[in-house]
């Protein structure tokens, strides 16, 4: 049985968030990392997920629909931005710190979506196992979601 994850449902903050990170996170460095053809250059150090740098942005790699269920095309791949961003699961319970919080229902918001509390966390019920969200990966580099 995993945790239900809220995330699986949502995919608000990749449609209106910019995903910026470090660009030797992509695989032109690393094979394993962002797909390349998928980024754009924002400066000469980072790169952003192509569709998120527009007005109504929309993650190239976002599935699914918005507040039904989304996934991420390169889930194993996306950048540190996205890991450490949002909710995560820790001793079998969904956790999230409060700018999270605040960012996520910001995005939550500007798809109509009603806001998630942390009395939502604690009451989320287990269902057959879904993709769960990793521990975040510290780097050196810190990456933001910027709107």
């Amino acid at each position: 049985m995993g945790t239900y994850n809220p995330c699986i449902q949502c995919g608000a903050c990749c449609a209106f968030f910019r995903v910026s990170f470090f660009w030797e996170e992509t695989s032109l460095v690393n094979p394993d990392g962002v797909p390349q053809e998928m980024t754009k250059e924002v400066s000469e150090f980072l790169q952003c997920m192509q569709g998120t740098d527009q007005p109504a942005p929309r993650c190239i790699a976002l599935i699914g629909k918005i507040g039904e269920e989304v996934g991420c095309a390169i889930y194993t791949r996306r950048s540190s931005t996205c890991r450490e961003f949002g909710l995560h699961l820790e001793h079998g319970d969904l956790q999230v710190d409060g700018e999270n919080l605040t960012r996520c229902n910001q995005a939550r918001q500007a798809w109509n979506l009603p806001p998630l509390t942390r009395s939502d966390l604690r009451r989320a019920t287990h269902y057959p196992s879904i993709r769960q969200a990793p521990k975040p990966v510290h780097s050196s580099h810190k990456q933001h979601l910027i709107r």
